[in-house]
Protein backbone atom coordinates (compact mmCIF):
# COMPACT_ATOMS: atom_id res chain seq x y z
CA UNK A 1 0.00 0.00 0.00
CA UNK A 2 1.40 3.41 -1.02
CA UNK A 3 0.43 5.95 1.65
CA UNK A 4 0.47 9.73 1.86
CA UNK A 5 3.56 9.46 4.07
CA UNK A 6 5.24 7.42 1.36
CA UNK A 7 4.25 10.00 -1.23
CA UNK A 8 5.62 12.87 0.87
CA UNK A 9 8.92 11.06 1.39
CA UNK A 10 9.18 10.29 -2.32
CA UNK A 11 8.36 13.87 -3.29
CA UNK A 12 10.94 15.32 -0.89
CA UNK A 13 13.59 13.04 -2.39
CA UNK A 14 12.64 14.02 -5.95
CA UNK A 15 12.66 17.75 -5.17
CA UNK A 16 15.88 17.30 -3.22
CA UNK A 17 17.61 16.29 -6.44
CA UNK A 18 17.65 19.99 -7.45
CA UNK A 19 16.74 21.91 -4.29
CA UNK A 20 18.48 22.22 -0.91
CA UNK A 21 16.93 19.84 1.68
CA UNK A 22 15.08 22.55 3.63
CA UNK A 23 13.62 24.06 0.45
CA UNK A 24 12.63 20.62 -0.84
CA UNK A 25 10.80 19.86 2.40
CA UNK A 26 9.03 23.24 2.45
CA UNK A 27 8.00 23.00 -1.19
CA UNK A 28 6.71 19.45 -0.74
CA UNK A 29 4.47 20.74 2.05
CA UNK A 30 3.12 23.40 -0.32
CA UNK A 31 2.32 20.78 -2.94
CA UNK A 32 0.20 18.89 -0.44
CA UNK A 33 -1.44 21.96 1.13
CA UNK A 34 -1.99 24.16 -1.95
CA UNK A 35 -2.07 21.54 -4.70
CA UNK A 36 -3.92 18.66 -3.07
CA UNK A 37 -5.66 20.54 -0.27
CA UNK A 38 -4.01 18.29 2.31
CA UNK A 39 -3.04 20.62 5.15
CA UNK A 40 -0.71 19.61 7.99
CA UNK A 41 -3.58 18.82 10.36
CA UNK A 42 -5.21 16.57 7.78
CA UNK A 43 -1.89 14.88 7.05
CA UNK A 44 -1.32 14.19 10.74
CA UNK A 45 -4.59 12.24 10.88
CA UNK A 46 -4.45 10.58 7.46
CA UNK A 47 -0.77 10.14 6.65
CA UNK A 48 -1.11 6.37 6.54
CA UNK A 49 -4.15 6.41 4.24
CA UNK A 50 -3.63 5.01 0.74
CA UNK A 51 -3.12 7.60 -2.01
CA UNK A 52 -5.67 7.46 -4.85
CA UNK A 53 -4.15 6.84 -8.28
CA UNK A 54 -5.47 10.21 -9.47
CA UNK A 55 -3.40 12.08 -6.88
CA UNK A 56 -0.29 10.01 -7.54
CA UNK A 57 -0.60 10.80 -11.24
CA UNK A 58 -1.18 14.48 -10.50
CA UNK A 59 1.97 14.69 -8.39
CA UNK A 60 3.88 12.89 -11.14
CA UNK A 61 2.69 15.38 -13.76
CA UNK A 62 3.61 18.35 -11.59
CA UNK A 63 7.00 16.85 -10.85
CA UNK A 64 7.75 16.42 -14.55
CA UNK A 65 7.23 20.17 -15.04
CA UNK A 66 9.09 21.12 -11.88
CA UNK A 67 12.13 19.05 -12.82
CA UNK A 68 12.45 21.21 -15.94
CA UNK A 69 12.69 24.29 -13.74
CA UNK A 70 9.12 25.60 -13.96
CA UNK A 71 8.25 27.41 -10.70
CA UNK A 72 5.61 25.88 -8.45
CA UNK A 73 3.48 29.05 -8.58
CA UNK A 74 3.13 28.68 -12.36
CA UNK A 75 2.34 24.99 -12.09
CA UNK A 76 -0.30 25.72 -9.46
CA UNK A 77 -1.59 28.84 -11.23
CA UNK A 78 -1.79 31.03 -8.14
CA UNK A 79 0.14 32.09 -5.07
CA UNK A 80 -0.62 33.67 -1.72
CA UNK A 81 0.59 37.19 -1.02
CA UNK A 82 -0.29 39.06 2.15
CA UNK A 83 -2.84 36.32 2.82
CA UNK A 84 -4.68 36.76 -0.49
CA UNK A 85 -4.74 34.45 -3.48
CA UNK A 86 -3.39 35.95 -6.70
CA UNK A 87 -3.56 34.26 -10.06
CA UNK A 88 -0.15 34.08 -11.65
CA UNK A 89 1.32 32.68 -14.83
CA UNK A 90 4.07 33.14 -17.40
CA UNK A 91 2.78 36.61 -18.37
CA UNK A 92 3.60 38.00 -14.92
CA UNK A 93 6.33 37.88 -12.32
CA UNK A 94 5.67 35.60 -9.39
CA UNK A 95 4.90 37.74 -6.31
CA UNK A 96 7.76 37.68 -3.80
CA UNK A 97 7.51 38.10 -0.02
CA UNK A 98 10.06 40.95 -0.04
CA UNK A 99 7.74 43.11 -2.15
CA UNK A 100 5.60 43.45 0.96
CA UNK A 101 8.33 45.82 2.18
CA UNK A 102 7.38 48.10 -0.74
CA UNK A 103 3.76 48.00 0.30
CA UNK A 104 4.55 48.79 3.93
CA UNK A 105 6.78 51.69 2.91
CA UNK A 106 4.03 53.02 0.60
CA UNK A 107 1.44 52.86 3.37
CA UNK A 108 3.79 54.69 5.74
CA UNK A 109 4.86 57.48 3.39
CA UNK A 110 1.33 57.82 2.00
CA UNK A 111 -0.04 58.42 5.47
CA UNK A 112 2.80 60.81 6.25
CA UNK A 113 2.18 62.87 3.11
CA UNK A 114 -1.61 62.66 3.28
CA UNK A 115 -1.90 61.30 -0.25
CA UNK A 116 -5.31 60.62 -1.79
CA UNK A 117 -4.16 59.08 -5.07
CA UNK A 118 -1.56 56.42 -5.89
CA UNK A 119 -0.45 54.62 -9.03
CA UNK A 120 1.08 51.15 -9.26
CA UNK A 121 3.44 51.16 -12.25
CA UNK A 122 4.14 47.79 -13.90
CA UNK A 123 1.44 46.13 -11.82
CA UNK A 124 1.97 42.55 -13.07
CA UNK A 125 -0.35 40.34 -11.01
CA UNK A 126 -1.61 43.50 -9.30
CA UNK A 127 -0.38 42.75 -5.81
CA UNK A 128 0.60 46.33 -4.93
CA UNK A 129 -2.25 48.23 -6.54
CA UNK A 130 -4.94 45.76 -5.47
CA UNK A 131 -3.68 45.57 -1.90
CA UNK A 132 -3.50 49.36 -1.65
CA UNK A 133 -7.07 49.55 -2.95
CA UNK A 134 -8.22 47.04 -0.33
CA UNK A 135 -6.27 48.49 2.60
CA UNK A 136 -6.64 52.25 2.05
CA UNK A 137 -9.27 54.72 0.91
CA UNK A 138 -6.96 56.09 -1.79
CA UNK A 139 -7.94 56.29 -5.45
CA UNK A 140 -5.69 53.69 -7.10
CA UNK A 141 -4.63 53.29 -10.73
CA UNK A 142 -2.54 50.36 -11.95
CA UNK A 143 -0.63 50.28 -15.23
CA UNK A 144 1.39 47.81 -17.24
CA UNK A 145 3.04 47.85 -20.64
CA UNK A 146 1.97 44.21 -21.09
CA UNK A 147 -1.68 43.80 -22.08
CA UNK A 148 -1.56 40.16 -20.97
CA UNK A 149 -0.24 41.07 -17.53
CA UNK A 150 -2.89 43.75 -17.20
CA UNK A 151 -5.58 41.15 -17.90
CA UNK A 152 -4.23 38.98 -15.07
CA UNK A 153 -4.31 41.95 -12.68
CA UNK A 154 -7.85 42.78 -13.69
CA UNK A 155 -8.97 39.21 -13.00
CA UNK A 156 -7.28 39.32 -9.61
CA UNK A 157 -8.97 42.61 -8.75
CA UNK A 158 -12.35 41.18 -9.68
CA UNK A 159 -11.77 38.01 -7.67
CA UNK A 160 -10.68 39.97 -4.59
CA UNK A 161 -13.34 42.68 -4.85
CA UNK A 162 -10.86 45.53 -5.29
CA UNK A 163 -11.90 48.74 -7.02
CA UNK A 164 -9.17 50.47 -8.98
CA UNK A 165 -8.50 51.72 -12.49
CA UNK A 166 -6.29 49.99 -15.06
CA UNK A 167 -4.34 51.63 -17.87
CA UNK A 168 -2.10 50.16 -20.56
CA UNK A 169 1.15 51.96 -21.29
CA UNK A 170 4.75 52.69 -20.39
CA UNK A 171 5.61 54.11 -16.94
CA UNK A 172 3.66 57.34 -16.20
CA UNK A 173 2.77 57.91 -19.84
CA UNK A 174 -0.89 56.81 -19.67
CA UNK A 175 -1.59 58.25 -16.21
CA UNK A 176 -3.60 61.51 -16.01
CA UNK A 177 -3.04 64.11 -13.33
CA UNK A 178 -3.11 64.03 -10.41
CA UNK A 179 -0.77 61.06 -10.44
CA UNK A 180 -0.37 60.83 -6.68
CA UNK A 181 2.13 58.57 -4.93
CA UNK A 182 4.12 56.41 -7.35
CA UNK A 183 4.55 52.79 -6.22
CA UNK A 184 6.34 50.21 -8.34
CA UNK A 185 8.25 46.97 -8.53
CA UNK A 186 9.91 47.76 -11.87
CA UNK A 187 12.41 45.62 -13.78
CA UNK A 188 15.78 46.11 -12.10
CA UNK A 189 17.91 43.05 -12.90
CA UNK A 190 21.18 43.71 -14.74
CA UNK A 191 21.11 41.80 -18.06
CA UNK A 192 24.77 40.91 -17.47
CA UNK A 193 23.66 38.78 -14.52
CA UNK A 194 21.50 36.54 -16.70
CA UNK A 195 23.95 33.58 -16.78
CA UNK A 196 24.14 33.46 -12.97
CA UNK A 197 20.40 33.52 -12.25
CA UNK A 198 18.50 30.51 -10.97
CA UNK A 199 16.86 28.51 -13.71
CA UNK A 200 13.32 29.23 -12.47
CA UNK A 201 13.72 32.85 -13.58
CA UNK A 202 14.00 31.74 -17.21
CA UNK A 203 10.26 30.99 -17.06
CA UNK A 204 9.35 34.54 -15.98
CA UNK A 205 8.86 37.36 -18.51
CA UNK A 206 12.16 39.03 -19.39
CA UNK A 207 10.47 42.41 -19.85
CA UNK A 208 9.47 42.34 -16.17
CA UNK A 209 12.94 41.34 -14.96
CA UNK A 210 15.69 43.09 -16.91
CA UNK A 211 16.46 46.78 -17.39
CA UNK A 212 19.30 48.53 -19.25
CA UNK A 213 22.13 50.44 -17.58
CA UNK A 214 22.97 47.67 -15.07
CA UNK A 215 19.30 47.34 -14.17
CA UNK A 216 18.94 51.01 -13.18
CA UNK A 217 17.38 52.58 -16.26
CA UNK A 218 13.68 52.18 -15.48
CA UNK A 219 14.02 53.19 -11.83
CA UNK A 220 15.87 56.33 -12.89
CA UNK A 221 13.33 57.18 -15.59
CA UNK A 222 10.42 56.62 -13.23
CA UNK A 223 11.99 58.90 -10.63
CA UNK A 224 12.54 61.53 -13.34
CA UNK A 225 9.00 61.35 -14.69
CA UNK A 226 7.51 61.47 -11.20
CA UNK A 227 9.58 64.55 -10.39
CA UNK A 228 8.54 66.31 -13.60
CA UNK A 229 4.89 65.47 -12.88
CA UNK A 230 5.17 66.89 -9.32
CA UNK A 231 4.28 63.58 -7.68
CA UNK A 232 4.39 63.74 -3.88
CA UNK A 233 6.67 60.72 -3.66
CA UNK A 234 8.03 57.48 -5.11
CA UNK A 235 8.32 54.06 -3.49
CA UNK A 236 10.28 51.63 -5.68
CA UNK A 237 11.58 48.11 -5.26
CA UNK A 238 15.26 48.01 -6.20
CA UNK A 239 18.02 45.45 -6.49
CA UNK A 240 20.82 44.58 -4.08
CA UNK A 241 23.65 47.09 -4.30
CA UNK A 242 21.65 49.68 -6.24
CA UNK A 243 20.72 51.94 -3.35
CA UNK A 244 23.67 54.33 -3.26
CA UNK A 245 23.63 55.21 -6.93
CA UNK A 246 19.86 55.51 -7.14
CA UNK A 247 19.79 57.74 -4.06
CA UNK A 248 22.41 60.02 -5.59
CA UNK A 249 20.51 60.16 -8.88
CA UNK A 250 17.23 60.93 -7.11
CA UNK A 251 18.79 63.69 -5.03
CA UNK A 252 20.30 65.22 -8.17
CA UNK A 253 16.79 65.37 -9.65
CA UNK A 254 15.61 67.46 -6.72
CA UNK A 255 13.93 64.90 -4.45
CA UNK A 256 14.35 66.37 -0.98
CA UNK A 257 14.43 63.17 1.05
CA UNK A 258 15.64 59.82 -0.28
CA UNK A 259 15.86 56.72 1.89
CA UNK A 260 16.96 53.15 1.17
CA UNK A 261 15.33 50.34 3.13
CA UNK A 262 16.96 46.93 3.35
CA UNK A 263 15.31 43.52 3.30
CA UNK A 264 15.65 40.75 5.88
CA UNK A 265 18.87 39.57 4.26
CA UNK A 266 20.41 43.04 4.59
CA UNK A 267 20.20 43.87 0.87
CA UNK A 268 18.99 47.17 -0.62
CA UNK A 269 15.31 46.58 -1.44
CA UNK A 270 13.17 49.74 -1.31
CA UNK A 271 13.85 53.33 -2.36
CA UNK A 272 11.60 56.01 -0.89
CA UNK A 273 11.80 59.52 -2.31
CA UNK A 274 9.66 62.55 -1.48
Amino acid sequence: MFTYSDLRQSLRASLGAFLPPEEASAEAALWFAEGLGREAAWFHAHGMDPVPDSERHQIGAWLGRREKGEPWAYILGWTLWRGRRFETGPDTLIPRPETELVLEAALEVGKRLGVRHAVDIGTGTGILGITLALETDWAITATDISVKALAVAQRNALALGAKLGFLSGDLLGPVPDPVGLVVSNPPYVDPADRPTLQRELSFEPESALFAPDRGLALCIELLRQARVRSCPGCVLEIGAGQGSELRARAEAMGWKRVMIHRDFAGHDRVLVAF
